[in-house]
């Protein structure tokens, strides 16, 4: 069986369990979501944190619990990095400097998991566990937390509550992340991921060489790295290296695990409004965007023109050897779709179309299907645009859901849909200005334009994914990329929650023969348009300077 045939029946497969998973656990999610028994670990961590399990707060006090959980969270982090040197499991690593280990911390807290180091040679076991991994949970967590407050937006009714966050922190981690990545640690460690509390151990190599061979707890950061779409490496080669994905099984287990809670919550969604359709609207669009990049990436992969490609018979640079193309063009897109950033494949040295697709899936928001929680509040923020458009084409005021969409609430959804754009134009035309920073491509010319769009994008968009060749691991860009990691992780969520806020402090008004049908395929249509014009057409120019002049050269 070819490589490529081998590809797509993998990709058979995993629409298969994705649909299989699409029910069960989105409606086990909404039971989580809504709720209102505590288990006695919960009562538990309640009472230890000081917090009132069935006290629901207002929007305000909802985003300043985001906030500050963020800023602790950033603090604990930074300084276990920082002190890691003196601790327990250091594995003989040095602590890391300050610049860097702030975009580390910020970077992790944000659900991105940028990596400006070689995790092998830079974290010891202790501050992978107790800092990383921890945080590959709660991060994931306070998305999932977020898209909950919108949801009850639509659903609550003259009323200024959100829901609570710690609430729905504590019961997202121990009821949903917690018990999934149990099983499928297991199940990556019986594929052979590693997970052991070895340090360095030396072999002699056939030519004789010693070569230092890394340890470590992999298998457990593995699972959580993907299930919450965090997508930081154990190992600096990430899905790539044969510890951390070793088998065809072990990749297509990974793609899954970056898919399925995303895929599952739109589900979520139409139960939590009582209104299973609006759910199959809303996975249709993200189905119908992530089938068509990962087709449009392998094309592009396996078109291979050129005569250096057309001799090799496929653009098989930078590519996951054991795979093939059509299983590194899957993860690529799915990756990108989402605010994973794991990758199994080197980005940059996809053809120059494929390159562009996967900074094109980031700038699309990452919403087919995004990240845990923020795929799902991103593309309901677009599907509010899409219904605000569509009544100014009838001339009637706009509804969703039950809800008059005015002024106030297209605020929130207009200022959401500029923040991440802002800060990746803003930020990758101020280090093309800086002579220093240029400096820092590989490359010249429009694939060195890529390498600083990538960075800014997958920073700001809380990817993580890096496109390569850029040296990132200067002051100035564990600086600049930090604002935008922390800036496009935060100001979003306010907007979101503003805009919940704002829906459930109104009074519902009943359908009528001129609301917008949400759930048939007119809206799937609709909204797919709206996904591609407003957000799409947004980073055009700054896509011609890169991917698509190198395309056309």
């Amino acid at each position: 069986m070819g490589n490529t045939l081998a590809g797509w029946l993998q990709a058979l497969a995993l629409v298969g369990a994705l649909a299989l998973c699409y029910r069960p656990l989105g409606d086990y999610i909404a039971r989580v979501l809504t709720t209102s028994k505590h288990l006695r670990v919960e009562r538990g961590v309640y009472k230890l944190i000081g917090v009132d399990g069935d006290a629901d707060q207002r929007w305000p006090v909802y985003l300043r619990s985001v906030v500050a959980f963020s800023a602790v969270s950033v603090l604990f982090l930074y300084g276990l990095i920082r002190l890691q040197g003196w601790l327990l499991l250091n594995l003989g690593v040095p602590q890391m400097d300050g610049h860097q280990a702030w975009n580390t911390a910020i970077s992790f807290v944000a659900n991105t998991n940028w990596q400006s180091y070689a995790g092998e040679s830079a974290m010891g076991h202790l501050a992978q566990m107790a800092g990383l991994a921890v945080q590959n949970f709660v991060s994931a967590a306070v998305g999932i937390a977020v898209v909950a407050a919108l949801i009850r937006g639509f659903t609550r009714n003259r009323t200024d509550r959100v829901g609570n966050f710690w609430v729905d922190l504590v019961r997202i981690n121990l009821r949903l992340l917690l018990p999934i990545s149990i099983v499928f640690a297991l199940v990556l460690a019986a594929s052979g991921v590693i997970q052991n509390f070895h340090g360095f151990t030396e072999v002699t190599t056939l030519g004789g060489d010693v070569q230092r061979i890394p340890g470590g707890p992999v298998a457990s950061q593995e699972v959580i790295k993907l299930l919450g779409t965090n997508g930081g490496g154990f190992f600096n080669a990430n899905s790539a290296h044969p510890f951390e994905n070793p088998t065809g099984f072990s990749n297509l287990v990974e793609i899954f695990l970056l898919l399925v809670i995303p895929f599952a919550l739109p589900r979520t969604f139409g139960r939590m409004v009582g209104d299973n359709r609006q759910g199959y609207a809303i996975v249709a669009v993200m189905g119908l965007f992530w089938v068509a990049s990962t087709a449009l990436l392998t094309w592009s992969e396996v078109a291979h023109h050129g005569s250096a490609l057309q001799a090799a018979g496929a653009a098989m640079e930078g590519k996951e050897q054991r795979f093939g193309i059509a299983a590194s063009t899957l993860f690529a897109s799915s990756t990108t779709l989402t605010s994973t950033g794991a990758v199994n494949s080197f980005h940059d040295s996809f053809t120059p179309f494929g390159g562009g697709l996967t900074v094109f899936n980031m700038m699309l928001g990452e919403i087919a299907p995004g990240g845990t929680g923020s795929g799902l509040y991103g593309m309901l923020i677009l599907a509010v645009v899409a219904v605000f458009v569509a009544g100014l084409m009838v001339g009637r005021t706009p509804e969703y859901l039950g809800k008059k969409l005015g002024g106030r609430e297209m605020k929130f959804a207009s200022l959401y849909i500029l923040t991440t754009p802002t800060l990746v134009l803003v930020g990758t035309g101020v280090a093309m200005a800086l002579p220093g920073e240029r400096a820092g491509m590989l490359n010249s010319g429009a694939h060195g334009f890529s390498e600083v769009l990538y960075a800014f994008t997958s920073a700001a968009n809380n990817n993580g994914s890096a496109f390569g060749g850029i040296t990132v691991n200067t002051d100035w860009y564990d600086t600049a990329l930090g604002l935008a990691m922390i800036f496009g992780r935060l100001l979003p969520i306010v907007f979101v929650l503003a805009l919940a806020g704002s829906l459930a402090q109104q009074q519902p008004v009943p359908a009528t023969p001129g609301t917008l049908p949400t759930h048939k395929p007119l809206f799937v249509g609709l909204l797919s348009g709206v996904i591609l014009i407003v957000v799409g057409l947004t980073y055009f120019p700054a896509l011609a300077l890169g991917p698509i002049a190198e395309g056309l050269s």
